[in-house]
């Protein structure tokens, strides 16, 4: 197997450092390397490569207007490979997964590309990236109803992987002002741009979010993300418990970790959620949360770019319900008001 890639940034240096890098993998090829967002565009139509890394700022056409159009006129996996940790240029990487890229990375700073490499490997096998709809012909369609069926649900898990970050801003922005129950959330992405994605979703969610602290209380409608290189849980008395032990599915923090503790301390007052994402995390434990009562939500394989986790949890028996993206907030907003409380 080989992998094209069309490389695209401004800078003539970082354009062939990029392409230098990926070039050292033998199962990678360089299809070609473009300046401008006008450019990739016709370029990706063009070459049809199997995956594009995108630079943010550009003349003419900039990073996540050329995403936009690419992904409407000849879809292929996008790579937003930032050079920036400004929160102003880290807003733009999430609003380019708005426009439909899949992964965010920032630009090695060295020879090391082993992650750069891996990421475009893995995203190769988004074959077909798709963009989920929040309405059907014009008008959004009715979730199925769902009634808590143990009584009130006091906190909601959610899991999320490739493809996530928008699916994840649509559930927060039409989550109500007054949910009455936390959201713990464990979204797979690149060290060091969950504060601009934390931001990023602040932009449009009545609810506040946040990195979780440790020790952190619990409180009603509140956010609380999964920081970088930890597992989450919570404990029995209400609080988030971060730790370092050993990643789980490879993963840390891990899915399968928030849920297992969850499952054990919440039972059937709660909810999992399972996203877009690769590989199985989280799968496991959301059968474990279902077992022991617990509403359990799965992404349905239309809406979501990779289907490998709800698909491995849909597998297992482990989802109550398998929801189209746009259905999932409106199913935890009509929990909440049958009576859902902290």
């Amino acid at each position: 197997m080989v992998i094209s890639v069309l490389v695209v940034d401004d800078s003539p240096v970082i354009r062939d450092f990029i392409a230098h890098l990926l070039a050292q993998d033998p199962v990678i090829r360089i299809a070609g390397t473009v300046s401008d967002g006008e450019a990739a565009v016709e370029a990706a139509y063009r070459l049809r490569p199997d995956v594009i890394t995108m630079d943010i700022h550009m003349p003419r056409l900039d990073g996540i207007a050329a995403t936009r159009r690419i992904m409407e006129t000849c879809p292929a996996p996008i790579i937003i490979v930032s050079g920036s940790t400004t929160p102003e240029d880290l807003a733009m990487v999430f609003r380019a997964t708005e426009a439909g890229a899949v992964a965010c990375l920032f630009r090695p700073e060295g020879p090391n590309a082993d992650e750069l490499i891996r990421t475009v490997k893995l995203m190769a096998e988004v074959k077909v990236v798709k963009r989920w709809k929040r309405e059907v012909n014009g008008a959004a369609s009715a979730p199925p109803a769902l009634p808590p069926e143990n009584g009130p649900v006091g906190l909601v898990a959610i899991g999320a992987s490739t493809g996530g970050p928008p699916v994840l801003q649509h559930i927060f922005r039409e989550l109500a002002a007054d949910f009455p129950s936390p959201l713990l959330v464990v979204q797979h992405m690149a060290p060091g741009f969950l504060q601009g994605f934390s931001d990023w979703l602040s932009e449009t969610s009545a609810l506040p979010v946040g990195i979780a602290s440790h020790g952190e209380a619990l409180r009603e409608g509140r956010i609380y993300l999964a920081p970088d290189h930890v597992h989450m849980k919570v404990t029995a008395d209400g609080r988030i418990h971060l730790t370092d032990d050993p990643p789980v599915n490879g993963l840390r923090p891990s899915v399968d970790t928030l849920f297992a503790s969850v499952a054990r301390i919440y039972g059937a007052r709660s909810v999992g959620v399972l996203l877009t994402g690769m590989g199985s995390d989280g799968a496991l434990e959301l059968k474990r949360m279902r077992d022991r009562g617990a509403i359990t939500l799965a992404q349905d394989k239309e809406t979501s770019v990779v289907h490998g986790m709800p698909g491995a949890a849909i597998a297992l028996g482990a989802a109550s319900r398998v929801l189209p993206a746009e259905h999932i907030a409106t199913v935890l907003n009509s929990l909440a008001s049958a009576g859902m409380t902290p």
